[in-house]
């Protein structure tokens, strides 16, 4: 029993250090009321008072640390204000401000109008009144959560004797649309940008008393709230008044108030409770120190067993760790000694080391996965086991045979057996999800060029044999893998070449356009090359020689010696060629070499005889 004490004193020792540098777990919230009604230079505002009065009530019944809440506030007083608070929100995880009272909007710009502000012209708003943005800037320090209430979309009192310095500055009514730049942040207004809100007929405004209502429910989201109070304020109003939130929280449900803790049953009777205790203090604390003490008060049984495997699970993950990290600096060597072009033997060895260092990582991520997976079986059989009745438990011990800590998947780190391929699949996220990551990073090396949708189509297959192809690698194709989202991550650059369609050329991770210069061309080697001129076809000019078949019909149509010399004149020829010859009304003179027309200003004069060897015309010229 004096062992078991020791171990519980060290436990809590080692729990207390643990936790001494993880935040309070309890939430401290803040949160400024201000509420302005007694104008001096404007008509009285009866509700503000009233209803900053009772949302201070309800922050106060809802356990707020500071409900800082202030009437009537001059410039003075509200500068003061604010700058207080900002100290206060300093060391906050929640933030809020609640303003009821004048509101303006100038150029987009919303302000709130303390007490005593004249506003003579429109450029007095600087000096005499505050922007949203100071409020703001003052609950920015909150850890957590920041909000903003306000209840200022009323007409604008100085209106109607405020004056204009410049004629186009743009004052309308209500107040602007706002974005919160930090996160975390709601703007919650009365009424929708450009819209007054309404004060009712009561002391309070319909907007403050829907906010009473819901604001502090315990557990009931913050969104949810606000939008109870739009659906409350609608109703109310008449569909005259819708109020509106600005800004975007996260996932988990932000509540002002939170919910209250369900009592747990009592746990039912085990024979080992004291062993369980020590075992999920243990487990709780999750570090090797703890469990190692553990094991030391507790050397055998079942706990001892659950044990060993979460140490199996913490060795393996330190394992992968150191494995990953090995392999992104042999990678890195690889990638150094090929862009300084180092020698051929010293970038293969860096490539083998890397090579080596990626399987040693894929092995421990296996090995890793199969230790968790077994673990997390463990448990799930135990919580099981806790359940039911004692009488059930001392009966049937819970088995956990296939969690034993000298199992074949956790005493071989480096072995590739079947039991650590599906532990790995079991504890691997969605396919979409995996397919969808394996794409972005294959994507990211340039090997492929698909919509990132997840479906792993043939697309994507070609893709990963791509980059098998051109990283060296084997990965399996047909599925999206872990190990293949791994080896793709570890590549810092573009694996894939660039490839460009018909027309450009790569241009770093760009395709450039082929520009080819004047008098050259794009060939089917997408390359530009020079036009080469045509080369001259030689042909026969007819245009001065007569043909043949010319010769013979101009012979043909000779006068005989029986013919009278008029007779015998040759007739014109029929085509164009012969009307339109040089020489005399398109007379022809043949002898015995050749036939020609007579020249200009000569003419044929028959002078008897002829036949096949004699001419019995004669060119006669003036």
């Amino acid at each position: 029993m004096n062992l078991y004490r020791h171990l519980r004193v060290c436990l809590f020792v080692a729990a207390s250090l643990f936790l001494a540098s993880e935040p309070a777990s309890a939430t401290k919230r803040v949160a400024l009321v201000v509420g302005n009604s007694s104008y001096q230079n404007a008509p009285l505002l009866p509700n503000p008072a009233n209803d900053a009065a009772a949302i201070a009530a309800t922050l106060k019944g809802a356990g707020f640390d500071v409900v800082d809440s202030r009437l009537n506030l001059a410039a003075t007083d509200m500068r003061r204000a604010l700058r207080e608070f900002a100290d206060q929100a300093r060391d906050a995880d929640i933030a809020l401000v609640y303003y009821a009272g004048h509101g303006i909007e100038i150029d987009g710009t919303n302000y709130l109008i303390p007490t005593d502000a004249r506003l003579e012209r429109d450029t007095d708003i600087y000096d005499e009144a505050f922007s949203l943005d100071r409020v703001l800037l003052a609950i920015e320090p909150a850890r957590q959560l920041r909000v903003v209430i306000v209840d200022a979309c009323r007409n604008n009192p100085f209106a109607d004797t405020m004056k204009r310095t410049v004629a186009s500055r743009s004052i309308s009514r209500g107040l602007a649309r706002v974005e919160p730049t930090v996160s975390n942040t709601l703007i919650a207004f009365a009424a929708k940008a450009g819209l007054t809100a309404l004060d009712g007929n009561s002391k309070n405004s319909p907007y403050a008393m829907a906010l009473v209502k819901y604001i502090a429910k315990p557990g009931l989201d913050l969104r949810r709230a606000f939008g109870f109070v739009r659906d409350d304020v609608l109703q109310t109003t008449g569909n005259r008044q819708e109020p509106y939130v600005y800004g975007s929280l996260g996932g988990e449900d932000v509540a002002l108030v939170p919910a209250p803790k369900a009592q747990e049953p009592a746990p039912a009777a085990n024979p080992q409770s004291e062993v369980r205790r020590d075992y999920e203090l243990a487990l709780q604390l999750g570090n090797k120190g703890a469990l190692s003490a553990f094991l030391a008060q507790h050397p055998d049984g079942y706990y001892a067993s659950l044990a060993k495997l979460q140490l199996n699970q913490i060795d393996a993950e330190e394992a992968r760790v150191a494995a990953t990290e090995k392999a992104r600096q042999a990678e890195q060597q690889r990638a150094r000694l090929a862009s300084e072009g180092a020698q051929r033997a010293d970038q293969e060895k860096a490539a083998a080391d890397s090579k080596a260092a990626d399987e040693a990582r894929i092995a421990a991520e296996r090995t890793k996965q199969a230790a968790k997976e077994q673990a997390a079986e463990a448990e799930r059989k135990r919580a099981a086991s806790e359940t039911s009745a004692a009488g059930v438990l001392s009966g049937n011990r819970p088995a956990i045979e296939n969690a034993a800590p000298d199992s074949p998947a956790v005493a071989a780190p480096g072995q590739d057996n079947k039991g650590a391929r599906v532990a790995a699949l079991s504890t691997a996220p969605p396919q979409a999800d995996l397919a969808k990551s394996v794409q972005s990073e294959l994507s990211r090396v340039g090997c492929f060029t698909g919509a990132v949708d997840g479906e792993w189509n043939a697309a994507s297959q070609r893709s990963l044999a791509l980059f098998n192809r051109h990283a060296g690698t084997k990965l399996e194709v047909k599925l999206a893998s872990l190990d293949a989202l791994d080896a793709v991550k570890l590549r810092p650059s573009r694996v894939c070449p660039l490839i460009c369609d018909r027309g450009y050329r790569p241009d770093g991770d760009q395709c450039s356009k082929i520009t080819c210069a004047e008098g050259s061309f794009l060939n089917d080697d997408n390359e530009c090359e020079k036009q080469r001129g045509r080369k001259p076809v030689a042909k026969r000019n007819t245009d001065d020689r007569p043909s043949r078949a010319d010769r013979s019909a101009r012979q043909s149509r000779q006068p005989t010696a029986d013919v009278p010399p008029r007779q015998a004149s040759p007739k014109p020829q029929a085509d164009g060629a012969r009307r339109s010859a040089s020489g005399a009304g398109g007379q022809i003179y043949c002898n015995d070499l050749l036939c020609r027309p007579v020249k200009r200003g000569c003419h044929l004069e028959y002078r008897g005889g002829g036949g096949p060897y004699a001419n019995a015309n004669a060119e006669v010229c003036n």
